[in-house]
C-alpha cells in the first residue's frame, strides 16, 4: 500500500480561485458603505453602547457566499483520491486463445460436446489470470477477433460464452487462426507473448499454411502451445434420422498431431494431447504454470473521485447564506 494522497485531474480550475478572493477584497474595502446610515442630532445618547453580535455577524452571508463558491471551484478540479494505491504482481502476459468452432467440436467424446467443454475450461483459465490481457479468436474456414485482448475478463468471458458452432463456413484454417491470433499480439509490448491455438481436426481451409503463419508468429516473438482435442479412435457425433429424432454416427478422429507439433516447435511451445475434459483442464493448468515463469512487479493506481465532500459543502455554505439573509439579516427596504 501507498502513502495517501490527493491529486486534481484538473487544475487548471484553481485559476477561477481568484474570483472569491476578489469578492472577499471588494466586499470589506467598501464594508462601511454597505449599510445604511442614520442621521440624528446628536450621538451622545449611543456612546458606551458596544456592538452586538449582529454587528460582526453581518458579514457572515457574504463570507459563506465566497467559501461556497470555493469549493465548487475545488469539485471542478476534480480531487481523487489514491487511498487505494496497491503493488500487485503480475505476469506481464498478453495471450491470445484461438479456438476452432468447426462442425466437428460438436463431437460428444466430451461432456457436453468438444466446444464446450473447451469453453468451460478456458473460462476457468482465464479466472485464474487475472492481471493478463487475454484475447479471443475463433476460426473454422476462416477467422476473426471474437474479443481483442483486454484486462476486462468478465466482458471477454461474455463473448466467450456466445461462441457457438455455425457463426462462420465451416471448415479448419488452422494457418488462419494462428495469423488473426498474431495479429492481435503484434502491437504487443508485454514481457511475453502467447497463442493458445486448439484444434481437433486437420488443416484442410485457408490460403496460409499452418507452418508458415507458426514461423511469422515466431518472428514476431509469440510463442505458441497447440492442443489437439479427440479420443483415441473413434468418436459419437450427433445428427438426426429421417423422423428428425437424434441419433448417433460413431467418426474417426484425425488430429495433425504432427503439424500441431512443429507449430509448437517453431515458436519455442509445447503440442498437447486431450482425450476428455479432465486432461485438457490438466493441460490449462499446465500451462498456466509455464506461464508463470516470468513475474514483473507492476504498480497499478486505483482512484476514487473525491469532489463529493467539496460539492455538498458548497451546498451547505449557500443554505446557510439563505437562511442568515432570510431570518437574522432581513434589510429594510
Amino acid at each position: 500500500m501507498l502513502n495517501a494522497a490527493v491529486q486534481f485531474a484538473q487544475p487548471e480550475f484553481f485559476y477561477l480561485l481568484i474570483v472569491p478572493a476578489g469578492m472577499l477584497v471588494y466586499y470589506f474595502l467598501r464594508r462601511n458603505h454597505i449599510h445604511a446610515d442614520l442621521t440624528g442630532s446628536t450621538i451622545s445618547m449611543f456612546k458606551g453602547i458596544k456592538p452586538g453580535w449582529r454587528t460582526y455577524g453581518r458579514h457572515l452571508p457574504y463570507i459563506f457566499r465566497a467559501i461556497a463558491l470555493s469549493l465548487m471551484i475545488i469539485a471542478l478540479a476534480r480531487p481523487q483520491s489514491s487511498l487505494n494505491w496497491e503493488n500487485v504482481s503480475t505476469e506481464g502476459i498478453d495471450i491470445a486463445l484461438s479456438l476452432d468452432i468447426s462442425s466437428s467440436m460438436l463431437a460428444e467424446d466430451f461432456q457436453p460436446n468438444r466446444l464446450e467443454a473447451a469453453k468451460d475450461v478456458a473460462i476457468q483459465f482465464i479466472n485464474n489470470r487475472p492481471n493478463d490481457r487475454i484475447g479471443l479468436v475463433v476460426y473454422s474456414k476462416e477467422s476473426f477477433t471474437q474479443c481483442p485482448l483486454t484486462t476486462d475478463h468478465a466482458v471477454l468471458i461474455n463473448l466467450f460464452q456466445d461462441v457457438k458452432q455455425g457463426m462462420i463456413e465451416d471448415g479448419t484454417a488452422i494457418g488462419y487462426g494462428i495469423a488473426t491470433a498474431a495479429s492481435r499480439l503484434k502491437e504487443s509490448d508485454a514481457k511475453s507473448k502467447v497463442i493458445i491455438l486448439l484444434t481437433d481436426g486437420e488443416n484442410n481451409a485457408g490460403d496460409i499454411s499452418p507452418a508458415t503463419a507458426a514461423e511469422i508468429a515466431q518472428a514476431l516473438g509469440i510463442r505458441i502451445y497447440t492442443i489437439g482435442v479427440g479420443t483415441i479412435g473413434k468418436a459419437p457425433y450427433p445428427g438426426t434420422d429421417f423422423f428428425g429424432r437424434k441419433i448417433y454416427h460413431e467418426v474417426e478422429v484425425k488430429i495433425d498431431e504432427e503439424t500441431l507439433q512443429r507449430i509448437a516447435d517453431i515458436t519455442g511451445g509445447r503440442y498437447f494431447r486431450a482425450i476428455n475434459k479432465n486432461s485438457l483442464k490438466q493441460i490449462y493448468e499446465e500451462i498456466d504454470q509455464l506461464e508463470k515463469s516470468k513475474i514483473e512487479v507492476k504498480e497499478y493506481s486505483r482512484k476514487k473521485e473525491e469532489y463529493f465532500p467539496f460539492a455538498l459543502g458548497a451546498s451547505l455554505f449557500i443554505l446557510l447564506e439563505f437562511l442568515l439573509r432570510l431570518f437574522v439579516f432581513r434589510k429594510i427596504p
